[in-house]
């Protein structure tokens, strides 16, 4: 998980290993897996923990529906607000990602065409 590696996910308390294995591996159901997966999209878009414990927060009251716990509509609708708010956040992130990359990119060729214009000194 790079960075924030399962350990570091466990301390945070966003995701929890179901049970261990006799040989100490972390055993997690598919609904941890699907949060350690949101967990590894939000981190590199820079959310914070506190950001990914508020989505998750926000997935798993959703979720609850399908579970078919009744909801009150004005409830449902703020989570679903949420949910854009993140999607929004989300967008943005990617667009300056892209960004930072475009100006990545044109650094490097403007360093591989100094190489190629420079003329070789000594031989």
């Amino acid at each position: 998980m790079g960075v924030l590696g399962l350990d570091g996910v466990e301390d945070t308390g966003l995701v929890i290993p179901s049970a261990r294995s006799q040989g100490g591996f972390r055993l997690y159901t598919e609904a941890y897996v699907a949060r350690l997966m949101v967990i590894r999209r939000m981190k590199p878009l820079g959310f914070t923990l506190d950001e990914m414990r508020a989505l998750l927060d926000t997935t798993d009251r959703l979720d609850a529906l399908d579970s078919g716990e009744p909801l009150p509509t004005d409830e449902h609708e703020q989570l679903l607000d949420r949910i854009r708010d993140f999607e929004h956040a989300a967008q943005q992130r990617v667009a300056d990602l892209r960004t930072q990359l475009a100006r990545a990119e044109e650094f490097a060729t403007t360093l591989g065409q100094r190489l190629t214009r420079t003329p070789t000194v000594g031989r």
